[in-house]
């Protein structure tokens, strides 16, 4: 993976003397503290031990590029700041010249990424802030890609549950702030499409489209079985959660009529380094993904509540 088209250029190989002053073993070999200037015009000033780059130490680029921090035997290993000749920059983990571990990435169009990192990849745990819409991908990553249990948070309201391939896949639910939850699911469906598509351009023309099936009050406690009234309980008086149980209140209900028919969950603009991989400036595309929410009836919904009750 090369994050924004950057690619690190070759570091200093055995055979490439350059310029060098600072201190020498008794073998003559690089050891201790110097400055070098290479062949191919980077240079470095740091650490080294017998001819190797090893321990703290600062390498220029001569395209702009830099990284200052941690070496083993010429390689990136450690605690570490890569800046990118965009300016974009990552802060944290590195092994064997990759970003290995935790680490945040500070992305041109102010975006971030903080979490795990494995084989210069987003890996494991880790949160995508995308500063346009302000949203938030919190979850898991496999081989860059937002995979496995997350929540996607809205400035208004939430979706819980499953990503494969940067999509949500399988039963979910959208937890909104008047304080009810959509339950539902997602379902992959065909987008129309031309005959003159080639066959591997289908392949990716499947999306998912959410299905809900019933809206309930925002869960804020486990459910308990009920006590039986004490004499302290004063007439018509009722246990917590017993007003409206089940049923959104009408503010919640203005809400979800008008998420009727399709609605979007767009976490934002693609990922950053995906872009910069096509060889594209940050002038995105907005991302987002198109939800056909199913027909909810609220009068048969609170007939039955009605006939529960009785």
């Amino acid at each position: 993976m090369s994050d924004l088209g950057s690619e690190e250029l070759d570091e200093e190989g055995e055979n490439d003397i350059g310029e060098y002053e600072g201190d020498r073993n008794e073998a003559g070999e690089r050891h201790g503290h110097g400055r070098a200037r290479l062949p191919n015009g980077d240079t470095y000033e740091g650490s080294y031990e017998f001819g190797k780059r090893h321990g703290q130490g600062s390498y220029r680029f001569k395209n702009g590029a830099r990284y200052t921090g941690e070496y083993v035997r010429n390689k990136k290993h450690g605690q570490g700041t890569f800046i990118y000749p965009d300016g974009s920059r990552y802060e944290g983990e590195w092994a064997n010249d990759q970003r290995h571990g935790f680490g945040v990435y500070y992305y041109v169009n102010n975006d971030t990424y903080t979490g795990e990192w494995f084989a210069h990849q987003r890996h494991g745990q880790g949160t995508y802030f995308y500063a346009e819409t302000g949203s938030k991908y919190v979850g898991t990553w496999v081989n860059g890609q937002q995979e496995g249990a997350a929540e996607l948070i809205h400035l208004n309201h939430r979706y819980q549950g499953k990503f494969l391939n940067k999509n949500p896949v399988g039963p979910g639910k959208y937890v909104f702030d008047v304080g009810c939850e959509q339950h539902g699911e997602y379902r992959l469906a065909d987008m129309e499409r031309g005959e003159e598509e080639e066959e591997e351009e289908l392949l990716a023309t499947v999306v998912p489209k959410w299905k809900a099936t019933k809206i309930t009050e925002l869960a804020l406690w486990t459910p308990a079985l009920p006590k039986e009234p004490t004499s302290t309980d004063g007439p018509g008086q009722e246990g917590p959660g017993a007003e409206g149980a089940g049923e959104p209140g009408e503010e919640a209900q203005a809400l979800l009529e008008g998420f009727e028919g399709e609605m979007e969950m767009r976490p934002g603009d693609e990922d950053a380094d995906v872009l910069r991989e096509e060889g594209r400036e940050y002038d995105q595309d907005e991302f987002h993904y198109d939800m056909e929410e199913g027909n909810i009836n609220f009068e048969e919904e609170e007939t039955r509540q009605s006939d529960l009750q009785d």
